[in-house]
């Protein structure tokens, strides 16, 4: 598939949103199943005062607690780095950690985070874990993760731009990502181009229906309350479906 791409003004743009809103967008514009996409285990933002993330994934698989690997390739640091400055940005790295759920040691640092905030990253999705936060803070890195630790013990890049799993979400290189306190989404290709736009709709579409009738209750019975948000609810579901002509209950 060889689509046109959101400019960077765009994905700055879909940042003004947290995740769950970007989702809410993607659901109604998507042919995917919606249960599919994003993080199925709980993820932690260690920089949350950054606000959302979108980039585009770079892929990479470690595991810190093999020593065999820093002998196995020599170069792989730096064939690795020359894979993310390959990659158009902004880029968000995501890391499986093979040890995981174990945690032995951390890929993430200040030397790191720099070195990859250089190269065009704009954070972090690991399923390890990270160290030196006030120095990742201060470098602009985000980072979303399943721990601190002390340690980096054996990380080096084990393989990258290939497919991998964290947090029980497959991400393949190159797809669109938003992320934030919430979690991550995966965004399909084919669905790039809308999702600003129908973000922004849904977004507008609560808050002119559903969210003020729910707030409407001041004078109102419960019966009269229920009946307002049950045509707030109608109307929201119709807006949506003349907007996508989608199929389903809302």
């Amino acid at each position: 598939m060889n689509l046109q791409r959101p400019s960077y003004g765009e994905l700055l743009k879909l940042k003004r949103w947290n995740t769950p809103t970007i989702y809410n967008g993607w659901e109604a514009i998507t042919e995917h199943d919606i249960t599919t996409g994003f993080n199925r285990e709980e993820t932690r933002d260690y920089m949350p005062q950054m606000g959302p993330m979108a980039g585009y994934a770079v892929t990479v698989q470690i595991e810190p607690g093999n020593p065999a690997h820093p002998q196995s390739n020599p170069n792989a640091w730096s064939e690795y780095r020359h894979y993310v400055a390959s990659r158009p940005g902004p880029k968000i790295v995501v890391v499986q950690d093979l040890d995981a759920p174990r945690v032995i040691g951390a890929f993430w640092g200040e030397v790191n985070s720099n070195i990859h905030r250089a190269l065009g990253c704009v954070g972090t999705i690991t399923d390890g874990a990270i160290r030196d936060l006030d120095e990742m803070t201060n470098a602009g890195f985000k980072a979303i993760a399943r721990r601190l630790c002390v340690g980096h013990a054996y990380s080096t890049p084990v393989r990258w731009g290939c497919e991998v799993e964290v947090f029980g979400c497959t991400v393949r290189p190159g797809q669109l990502i938003h992320a934030d306190k919430h979690g991550f989404l995966v965004i399909p290709e084919e669905d790039e181009r809308r999702l600003l736009e129908a973000a922004r709709f849904m977004d507008d579409n609560e808050c002119d229906t559903l969210i003020p009738a729910a707030r409407s209750g001041a004078g109102k019975s419960a019966g009269e309350l229920l009946q307002a948000i049950d045509a707030a609810g109608g109307e929201f579901g119709l807006r949506t479906k003349q907007a996508y002509r989608k199929s389903g209950e809302w």
